[in-house]
């Protein structure tokens, strides 16, 4: 996402000279794989870390540029928000302490970063989906100024030709429209990458998308967006959603989305994901390409393919094929791009170690997945997994287990003997799988925010919740302790930070009436849930009037009006403010006005009320 392409002019002749070099590119892979120049006598992993910034207040940070700036390594990259960083972490060969070297240049990695930070008075949290962040932060003012964000937003919203819609179901539901792709940016992920040798890169992707399920069900650690509790990896449903641009019709046709896990079995090679691909979604980027890579073949050189590269980077499968060129030599990696940012180090590298196992230890049995295993089959693992998580159901070779008994029964014995054929250090083996074996006992990161959510929520607004939790998080991860040793969120009345906006402190769970409703239900709802106010809304959901008590003490004088309509008797001219309002000024205007509530409002739609008792 980070490549910065500034030069590009996005016009017709540099789309037309794209398409060839892209073109190109696949005939170039082609003969590549067929004079065996891609190579195949060494196994190597890699990974890549993208990291939230937050002020001291446990809210996002815009200032990623400025602290890229004061790090000053090659290492760290931008991502599409300015409250977002990703480190490149280096590849090591998959062997002996592979997996203590990548736990310790991490640790270094964003032990810089949190150095960096502190003198900027913002730190690093690692977390799937940042807990704090909130729609005032998806603005595009918070978009990276890199010109390749800026054109990719222009073009998937005027593919999508309307706002963005998001509509999440879990146990709360999120339903909101956004008028770019930064929903995006709510993702934070630990990205894996495994080379594979070209005649197995089939057998390994497929192997890859079997697994995918299981894997990501044992890692889940995004389970809140905006405060709304939804899937226990969210991540999966807003990434999709973020960057859908497909089009509503009345008409019934396949569309395929931009964000997916794929619609079949690989049968070829690494080739024929592309050509699919290629085949099924619009280029977006380009960028000037000075030599095509038939022709640096022709000259005996190694070509990088940027075209297919570039493209390739506009495609979100979550298990996607990548190609690469490293000290001269090209090759052929799986990216893992489910896994979520966090909840520690440790819990990374676990997923890391665990999914690597799995990879490199898999049985000939699995070597032809289609034979034994539907790929739906596959597929709904996938997404029930990205559901419920670790208490998921799901099917396997066609015969229903839980997600606990096939990774403790069967995946964990299969990582383990995968890592020792590659001679892995036997303490990292015990150390990094123990951790994935007590967490499938005990819990994933997922399940310590809602569990703790849910306990600060009986005594706190959604706000403080959200930043105690935030907080918890940022101490724990100093502690680097794997989150099933996590301890629960001890109960307080004092909250992390003090308030400033409204929105910090209004009510959310609003009753409301409608114009044509009657007065009597009006008088019945405001009796039975002891409220001294009620707003009214029309048939658009746009806020037009305010009842209160003094409509109720007035209808003890005239009993005839409880058959009037709402709209007869509701205060028109409604005083409001909005979700950023300082609280002094909305007390100054209560007072002011002598009022006892005020409702908070987007343009015409409430989002909340504020009370006295909210004071």
């Amino acid at each position: 996402m980070g490549e910065n392409i500034c030069k590009s002019k996005f016009d017709q002749n540099e789309r037309k000279a794209f398409v060839e070099h892209l073109i190109d590119d696949i005939k170039a892979l082609e003969l590549l794989l067929e004079q065996n120049l891609i190579e195949d006598d060494v196994i190597r992993i890699g990974a890549e870390q993208e990291i939230c910034l937050v002020d001291d207040n446990y809210r996002p940070s815009g200032k990623s540029l400025e602290l890229l700036g004061t790090i000053d390594d090659s290492h760290f990259t931008t991502e599409l928000a300015s409250f977002n960083l990703e480190i490149n972490l280096d590849p090591f060969e998959l062997e002996k302490n592979c997996f203590s070297k990548v736990e310790k240049q991490l640790t270094e990695m964003l032990n810089k970063a949190k150095t960096e930070a502190k003198k900027l008075g913002i730190n690093i949290v690692l977390t799937g989906i940042l807990p704090t962040l909130s729609k005032n932060e998806l603005g595009i003012d918070f978009m990276t100024p890199v010109p390749r964000y800026y054109k990719l937003n222009e073009i998937l919203s005027s593919w999508r030709g309307e706002h963005f819609t998001l509509k999440i179901k879990g146990v709360d539901e999120l339903t909101i429209r956004h008028d770019s792709v930064l929903f995006e940016a709510c993702n934070t992920s630990f990205q894996l990458h495994l080379q594979v040798t070209p005649k197995d890169f089939v057998k390994s992707y497929n192997w890859a998308q079997a697994i995918a399920g299981p894997v990501l069900g044992i890692s889940c650690n995004s389970p809140l967006l905006m405060g709304r509790e939804l899937w226990k990896e969210t991540r999966i449903a807003l990434f999709q959603q973020s960057l859908d641009t497909r089009k509503w019709t009345y008409a019934l046709k396949e569309q395929f989305a931009r964000v997916g896990f794929g619609n079949q079995w690989q049968k070829k090679s690494v080739v024929e994901i592309f050509k699919e691909d290629i085949s099924t979604h619009r280029i977006v980027l380009t960028k000037p390409i000075g030599q095509s890579s038939l022709q640096l073949m022709d000259n005996g050189k190694i070509p990088k393919l940027e075209a297919l590269n570039l493209y390739n980077g506009t495609v979100y499968r979550w298990n996607r094929p990548c190609y690469g060129v490293g000290n001269g030599k090209p090759h052929l990696r799986i990216e893992n791009r489910y896994i979520p940012s966090g909840p520690t180090i440790i819990d990374e590298i676990a997923n890391f170690a665990f999914w690597v196992g799995l990879m490199v230890g898999r049985p000939k049995k699995y070597d032809d997945m289609p034979s034994i295993m539907h790929f739906k089959e596959a597929k709904l693992n996938f997404i029930k997994s990205a559901r419920t998580g670790r208490q998921t159901v799901i099917s396997w070779l066609g015969k229903p287990i839980t997600l606990k008994k096939l990774v403790l029964k069967e995946l964990l014995p299969i990582a383990y003997e995968g890592l020792k054929k590659f001679d892995i250090d036997k303490v990292d083996i015990d150390r990094l799988l123990g951790v994935i074996e007590a967490r499938t006992n005990n819990g994933t990161g997922a399940e310590w925010q809602i569990r703790n959510c849910r306990e600060l929520r009986k005594h706190m607004k959604l706000d403080s919740t959200l930043l105690e939790l935030t907080k918890a998080i940022s101490i724990n991860q100093e502690k680097n302790i794997p989150v099933h040793e996590w301890p629960s969120i001890k109960k307080t009345n004092k909250a992390t930070t003090s308030f400033h906006w409204v929105a910090q402190i209004m009510s959310t769970k609003l009753m409301k009436l409608y114009e044509d409703d009657y007065v009597s239900l009006a008088l019945a709802i405001m009796k039975w849930n002891n409220i001294h106010h009620i707003p009214v809304e029309n048939n658009k959901g746009e806020l037009v009037g305010l009842l209160t008590w003094s409509h109720i003490e007035s209808l003890e004088k005239n009993k005839g009006k409880e058959e009037s309509k709402v709209s007869e008797i509701m205060i028109k001219k409604v005083i409001t403010v909005r979700p950023r309002t300082k609280i002094e000024t909305a007390k100054r205007l209560m007072k002011e006005y002598q009022i006892g509530c005020l409702p908070v409002c987007v343009g015409s739609n409430m989002v909340g009320i504020l009370s006295k008792v909210d004071f």
